[in-house]
């Protein structure tokens, strides 16, 4: 029958420092020279180190463990190493273990002949081989290291190897005299990452090699020098957190063969928390040429924005400051028609009265200023100071209606800089008033196979607005949309310039179905009715004239992972105005998207040509270690391709590799159509990410 001994070993040092070791054996002697025999499923404990084995000795004259194997030791790091025998002292931080293997955070694997331990922090490997690749029989495993010596530091988390050697199914490839790798334990140091190749047809064939700087517990910083027959570049990647929060800078400088000058870019961007509630963004976009962005695939945007934020959020107030400076990128388009820049102060609040209802006011100036000063729209500067104040009520009446008055003012102050056209300042009011009817209907539907939710809702919204003063430019309200998220709205201008006047009726009517799997369903269904056209509208919005487009929104999802949702605008005759979906079907070993869209010309917003586009972005995994990805945009009204792109990545417990393939077929006068390949490679076990499985993983048998 088992017992269990507690045998306390302690040692002078080691009473001070009130540390104790624990052993449990099935069998305790004692020898007549005095050492300590424990036999038979033998485990010992000190100070978070575990150690299982077949026997141990304790000489107490020599103050030293004897232990005969098989041995297991697992530290409080979770590592783990296993031996043959050993000799090591009762704080299990020296000694020597003969044919022991580590494996570290269940990822890399050490073997060595010989390990000696020092001073509970270094480990020395003597002929040792490190993996992180399955170790079956007597095949060779697909990558491994081996080396003279090793030494691991388990305080910094770093592996030094001497004399070693690199091989590829046991083949040797190349030798170095000494490196230092991480181990698999440590999130950040100083250091080379993984390596990036990547070749274009502008570019020709280079290499990024990325550095990795830690500045502090707090701070970091990658130097990424990039270099082919064509370019010469730098990029750079700061980061730093502080208590409240975070800044984060990325750029590059390159000086290549495209153009003459130095190129460039910038974007920094940073979040703060503040007191009071207060969150403080800013962000920084810059580029020397239109150009520099598309050519080095650092960013797709075709108008950069730089700005910043205050704001305050609370359940019943916003207080807000803005300030935006944008740059565009576009060949047919200039900053002084966008305007560059934009400042906006605004604070919102609501309350409920006496009375009954919710009454929220607001007040708020903003500015749109061009440095240009030649007369009319090239050079105009707006700025506006208003205040509005609307009083909402919600009603239950008999039969299940619901009723919604709300009525509001808004007046606004306007002074317009640089262009005869427009009075230097005027004054504009704003009465409107609005009230929605509608009738939700439920019903439920299934028994036996679950119960389906129906949801119907007729709406009719009847809203009335008037000017009075001021006819403003309109400078923030040029594009606007027609969806159901606006459909029963009473304004669907997207800024303050622009006021849809008269009387309006917008009826529709929303169905919404919950199936009893997961999945769901939903139709909408509207128009908008008016008493006069609004100007403002663009043809392509679905808003002009005094009827707007027929508006069907419908989306479809399924609890397998599939989506499909459609979104048309129709005149009277059935002729489209704007169509878009989008859909996707995702699982385990598969994703994949899909978005339409459709376009007509419309000169009002700059599009002198039919846009219709596909664009698909797809994932597949072919086999438990190979994953393909494709991803494509194809202009169908052009019949040309826009872009493709083609991935595979090949993983295993221990290599990932993924090699790519881009073309972007789009030019102008700045960008010429390119074609770039990518390979990249890292070995799982050196601080490159946790491996799918570990080298732990069993055998194929």
């Amino acid at each position: 029958m088992r017992w269990l001994v507690l045998i306390l070993l302690l040692l002078p040092q080691l009473a001070r420092a009130q540390n104790v070791a624990t052993l449990v054996a099935d069998h305790v002697t004692l020898s007549a020279d005095d050492r300590l025999i424990a036999s038979g499923n033998v485990v010992a404990f000190f100070v978070g180190t575990r150690l299982r084995a077949s026997q141990i000795i304790y000489d107490r004259s020599a103050d030293r463990l004897i232990i005969t194997g098989p041995i297991t030791l697992q530290d409080a790091a979770g590592d783990v190493l296993t031996a043959d025998s050993g000799d090591l002292d009762p704080r299990l931080e020296n000694g020597i273990l003969l044919g022991a293997r580590i494996v570290l955070d269940q990822q890399l694997q050490l073997a060595a002949n010989q390990i000696d331990r020092r001073d509970g922090r270094y480990l020395q490997l003597y002929r040792s081989t490190a993996s992180s690749c399955r170790v079956c029989g007597t095949r060779a495993p697909l990558w491994e290291i081996r080396a003279e010596k090793v030494t691991h530091d388990t305080l910094e988390q770093q592996l030094y190897f001497e004399n070693a050697t690199f091989l590829v199914r046991g083949l040797p490839l190349f030798w170095l005299p000494a490196m230092r790798l991480p181990d698999p334990t440590l999130d950040r140091a100083t250091g080379f990452l993984i390596p990036r190749q990547r070749s274009t047809s502008q570019l020709g064939t280079g290499i990024k090699l990325p550095y990795f700087i830690t500045l502090g517990d707090h701070a970091d910083m990658t130097l990424s020098p990039y270099v082919s027959a064509q370019t010469r570049t730098m990029e750079l990647e700061l980061r730093r957190a502080f208590a409240s929060g975070s800044v984060t800078v990325r750029g590059a400088v390159s000086d290549d063969t495209l153009q003459d000058d130095l190129r460039s870019y910038l974007f920094a961007t940073g979040a703060f928390s503040l007191p009071d509630n207060y969150k403080l963004q800013f962000n920084v976009e810059t580029v020397s040429d239109k150009a520099y962005l598309l050519d080095y695939d650092y960013d797709d945007k075709d108008r950069l924005e730089s700005g910043l934020s205050l704001v305050r959020v609370t359940n019943t107030s916003l207080n807000e400051l803005r300030f935006s400076y944008f740059q565009t990128l576009r060949e047919v388009e200039t900053n002084a028609s966008l305007p560059p820049i934009i400042g906006e102060v605004r604070r919102e609040a609501r309350m409920q009265p006496g009375f009954g209802g919710t009454l929220s006011y607001a007040t708020s100036i903003d500015t749109a200023y061009r440095p240009d000063t030649t007369d009319g729209s090239a050079g105009r500067d707006v700025t506006r100071a208003g205040g509005r104040a609307d009083w909402r009520r919600d009603v239950i009446l008999p039969g299940g209606f619901v009723a919604t008055a709300q009525t509001g003012l808004r007046s606004d102050i306007y002074q317009v800089r640089d262009d005869s056209a427009y009075p230097g300042t005027d004054l504009r009011l704003v009465p409107s008033g609005l009230a929605t009817l509608r009738w939700p209907l439920a019903r439920q539907v299934g028994a036996r196979q679950g119960v389906a939710r129906h949801l119907i809702e007729p709406t009719l919204t009847l809203s009335w607005a008037a000017v009075h003063g001021a006819s403003p430019p309109n400078e923030d309200s040029t594009r606007s949309e027609f969806d159901p998220a606006n459909l029963f709205d009473r304004s669907r201008f997207t800024g303050q310039d622009a006021v849809e006047t008269g009387t309006q009726l917008a009826a529709g009517l929303t169905w919404t179905r919950l199936g009893p799997a997961g999945g769901a369903s939903s139709l909408t269904f509207g128009r908008v009715f008016r008493d006069r056209a609004q100007p403002d509208f663009t043809p392509s919005s679905g808003l002009d004239g005094t009827d707007s487009d027929w508006l069907v929104s419908g989306q479809y999802t399924t609890a397998g992972g599939f989506l499909i949702e459609l979104r048309g605008l129709f005149d009277d005759d059935i002729e489209t105005t704007r169509t878009d979906g989008r859909a996707r079907w995702s699982n385990e070993r598969l994703a994949v998207g899909a978005t339409y869209i459709w376009q007509g010309r419309d000169q009002a917003e700059n599009r002198f040509d039919t846009i219709s586009e596909w664009t698909l972005d797809s994932g597949f995994q072919l086999t438990e270690t190979l994953r393909m990805s494709a991803d494509a945009r194809y202009n169908v009204a052009a019949d040309r391709p826009v872009q493709a792109g083609l991935g595979f990545t090949w993983q295993n417990e221990c290599v990932t590799l993924a090699v790519s393939a881009s073309r972007r077929y789009t030019a102008s006068t700045s960008v010429d159509p390119t074609t770039t390949f990518g390979l990249v490679g890292s070995l799982s076990g050196f601080s490159t990410g946790r491996s799918a499985k570990g080298p732990a993983a069993q055998c194929r048998q």
